[in-house]
């Protein structure tokens, strides 16, 4: 904020005194820290002076964002966004406003008009890395990913291309495209003659970029309509009602996205009717959709990747007990009777799933649906689960059926979603939780009920039903047949009397984790080095208190009680540790095993911390042992604080790389705090990481990230307006299964010191010598985290919780064996961007 107050220029007295009473007053509202006011003043100012826009730029900037926070904490939304609306008129160029105002829209969860902010920051300045980082990270929401690996599916592109000129040519001249997306089926459907063509997109984002397509590739007679199919009204929005539907509103679970409501509004507000058998040929009376029908197929798979993300295989952690009488579930987890609103599974690619999968079964039918049969789709939703038994056809560790399906556009042209097939499409996978025994043998069943509930396909109550449990049914029914006698009313009743009377500690308790917060429970590696990193900070600390504890002893000729005194006296203090990582973590309780150790957790949950009291108290911890730290302060932003005004921290426990693969968003400034609150001889955990990366060729990184051309979008002008929200970062990756051939061995990127920050350096080159000629398309990178200098946490391990990231070259670079690129690696808060040097320097890309 500029200390000197700049002058008006000469202008009509009357405003000029005007001015320089309103500069006084914002000026003095300002030391008073009234930010209210000192906008308002400012702003007036600038409005009747704009000459001094650039001399007051900053400290304009500075009220604004003060009372900007203000108006949040007050809830005051409207006035807030007032307030940017008024500043973006006055300097409709600024970035860092653009950008402000963004972050304050998607805190507030408009994330589409959030993006438009942060897109428009990052063109006015590319190099502003605050508003990239921004703008990255809200791209993925905004447009997904999977739009770039659809576009860039050619046998997926060509065949609905030839689905839908076949109908249009066969007189289905009329066409609604439902969920359009970037509007390449309105295109094809335009292209193949349609006299009209109309679409609808619900996301602003989406359909803005639709406009742009449409108009670029001169077909703007495509009426376009930004909302859902649900609310098109005939004539208020299209004339009258339409031949042909188009859609691809499926995902890997077929129904999630809604095409089974969507095509029942449709079939009965906006499509002619069916064509029935033996009705004529004049196909523009009738109503037709694409596609025309789906078979779902399933197969129960063994999958230790699957299996380590939805259920806790341990029963103890670096000797940490897991309550037997807790359950823990990942959200893909539905039982019959919950009313979930999640979706029932998770995806996968299961052809490049980490360690591969061993199918149990073989195929099996899950069911069909008929798209052109409006009775069929009304009858879905209220249809009782059907029971499904597939044999098993070896031996193995039951972790999930994985589920896809066969989507049937017409008569003659279909796609698959199956795991053999190369297609853009993931598989739904339903994580196999809750069960007794895992192990399935040939002659054994899986049984299932399936159903389609709230859009979603549902494979609930998975069970296995054995040779053994068919005799044990078998005579179970045998003898009730036999007899009822008052003898099985007896043994009823001492089973329900048995029930009754069981111990509280036994009421099962469901407690659901995210995937990412099971895998960790998982992986003990991450738990033993903590473990051992906090029993050697407390072991350099221990021997005052030791001899502390030594002299306070008394003599055997002391009394009890005055023993007791003396020693309530001169108890030596605890060492406070304090667990600020991400989601469930018993890393509190294992440092309470190992000393005079008061642990925080800042877990956030009420359920989370129920079942950490439940922990500690299978393993006989005192119960004042764990404290919630939340609940010491008044809001989660003041976490960082000290447990007492007289007290620091020995250790702190900071979460600095995201499951994502990326580095948490102000892990520095946390840091820089963590370092004011330790006491001498505290630590951080991880005291430091460093980043590594490698050089690699591979194409599937390079399609998943951009739209490659013309050619596989059957020349249909895409990827300009699309590409602009690539975002050249890859994440949640598993290198370890992404087809790449590495051109270099891995090089230490980057090393970020969380104790030593004098360490650090914002700007280095790393040289990286080429091993393999070929064309370098990516940067994989992870971490390893030193916990000290022995000990270390890799995050591209196989036991990782987390994930890696990559960055995607724009341009690939051709390298031959003996050769050297120059990385040049710069670090801004949680921002690494890397160029790469060789000759021509290629644009940075934002990790």
């Amino acid at each position: 904020m500029p200390n000197a107050r700049p002058r008006p220029r000469p202008g009509a007295a009357g405003r000029h005194e005007l001015v320089s009473r309103s500069l006084q007053s914002a000026e003095h509202c300002l030391g008073a820290q009234d930010f209210g006011t000192a906008y308002a003043h400012y702003l007036l100012v600038l409005s009747l002076a704009p000459e001094l826009k650039d001399d007051l730029k900053e400290t304009f900037q500075y009220t604004l964002f003060k009372w900007a926070e203000e108006l949040y904490a007050l809830s005051r939304v409207q006035d807030l966004l007032g307030c940017y609306e008024q500043a973006l008129e006055l300097f409709p160029d600024d970035e860092v406003i653009c950008n402000s105002m963004g972050e304050h829209l998607f805190r507030m969860g408009f994330r589409d008009e959030a993006a438009g902010y942060f897109h428009k920051a990052v063109k006015l300045n590319p190099d502003f890395n605050d508003a990239k980082e921004n703008f990255y990270r809200v791209a993925n929401w905004l447009v997904e990913r999977w739009h770039f690996i659809m576009l860039n599916d050619t046998k997926r592109n060509v065949t609905y291309n030839a689905a839908i000129h076949k109908a249009v040519h066969a007189g289905y001249k009329s066409v609604l495209d439902i969920g359009a997306g970037t509007g390449i089926l309105s295109m094809f459907a335009k292209k193949a003659g349609a006299r009209s063509v109309f679409a609808c997109e619900l996301s602003k984002t989406m359909y803005e970029l639709a406009c742009d397509v449409v108009a670029a590739n001169k077909m703007e007679d495509i009426k376009l309509l930004h909302m859902k199919s649900l609310d098109i009204e005939i004539p208020k929005h299209i004339p009258e009602r339409v031949s042909l539907v188009v859609t691809e509103t499926v995902d890997a679970g077929l129904f999630g996205e809604g095409i089974v409501e969507s095509l029942i509004h449709a079939w009965e507000n906006l499509l002619l009717q069916p064509k029935s058998k033996g009705e004529d040929d004049d196909c523009e009376k009738y109503g037709k959709v694409i596609p025309a029908s789906a078979v779902i197929f399933g197969i129960a798979v063994e999958c230790a990747e699957i299996r380590r993300h939805h259920r806790v295989g341990v029963k103890n952690i670096v000797g940490i007990h897991l309550p037997t009488n807790v359950k823990f579930h990942s959200p893909a987890y539905s039982s019959v009777d919950a009313e979930e609103t999640v979706e029932p599974y998770t995806t996968e690619k299961m052809s490049r799933v980490p360690g591969g999968y061993v199918p149990l079964t073989e195929c099996f039918e899950i069911m069909t649906v008929d798209f052109n049969n409006l009775q069929e789709l009304k009858s879905l939703a209220t249809k009782k689960p059907d029971r499904i038994r597939a044999p098993v056809t070896r031996e193995g560790t039951l972790d999930a059926v994985v589920v896809w399906f066969v989507l049937q556009l017409d008569d003659e042209h279909s796609l698959s979603t199956s795991p053999s097939e190369e297609t853009c499409w993931e598989q739904a996978v339903y994580p196999v939780q809750n069960l007794a025994d895992y192990w399935i043998k040939p002659g054994d069943h899986v049984m299932m009920e399936v159903s389609c509930q709230d859009c979603y396909l549902r494979i609930q109550n998975i069970s296995v039903l054995g040779l053994e449990h068919k005799m044990d049914v078998v005579k179970s029914f045998s003898k009730n047949k036999e007899s009822c006698s008052a003898g099985n009313e007896a043994e009823l009743c001492n089973a329900l009397a048995n029930l009754q009377t069981s111990k509280p500690g036994s009421v099962e308790q469901m407690c659901v984790l995210e995937s990412t917060e099971i895998a960790l429970l998982n992986n003990i590696p991450y738990h033993e080095g903590f473990k051992m990193a906090i029993r050697k900070v407390l072991s350099s600390l221990t021997p005052d208190k030791l001899l502390q504890a030594m002299d306070t002893q008394s003599d055997e000729t002391n009394s009890a009680a005055e023993q007791k005194d003396r020693s309530v006296q001169s108890a030596p203090d605890p060492y406070y540790i304090l667990d600020v990582s991400e989601g469930f973590s018993i890393l509190p309780i294992i440092a309470g095993t190992l000393g005079q150790v008061k642990p925080y957790s800042s877990v956030e949950k009420d359920q989370h911390r129920l079942i950490l009291d439940l922990i500690s108290e299978v393993n006989h911890f005192p119960k004042e042992t764990l404290e919630f730290w939340l609940r010491h302060v008044e809001d989660e932003s003041a976490v960082l604080q000290r447990p007492k005004s007289d007290k620091l921290w020995i250790i702190i426990i900071l979460d600095v790389i995201e499951p994502s693969g990326l580095i948490q968003q102000e892990i520095m400034e946390k840091a820089a705090i963590s370092r004011c609150l330790l006491q001498s001889g505290g630590k951080i955990f991880p005291q430091y990481v460093v980043m590594l990366g490698l050089l690699v060729e591979s194409q599937v990184l390079v399609e998943e990230t951009a739209v490659q051309g013309k050619e596989r979008t059957l020349g249909v002008n895409i990827a300009p307006f699309i590409n602009q929200f690539q975002v050249p970062v890859r994440v949640f990756l598993d290198l370890a299964s992404v087809p790449c051939t590495p051109l270099s061995q891995p090089v230490e990127l980057l090393r970020l010191d969380l104790m030593t920050p004098y360490l650090n350096t914002a700007s280095r080159e790393v040289k990286v010598h080429i091993c393999k000629s070929g064309k370098v398309t990516a940067i994989p990178f992870w971490y390893h985290m030193y916990l000290d200098e022995e000990i270390r946490l890799d995050t591209s391990s196989e036991t990782s919780h987390w994930k890696q990231a990559a960055v995607v070259l724009e341009n690939p670079i051709q390298v031959e064996v003996g050769e050297e690129l120059v990385l040049n690696v710069q670090h801004h808060k949680s921002n690494v961007s890397i160029t790469v040097k060789q000759g021509l320097a290629v644009p940075g890309q934002s990790v």
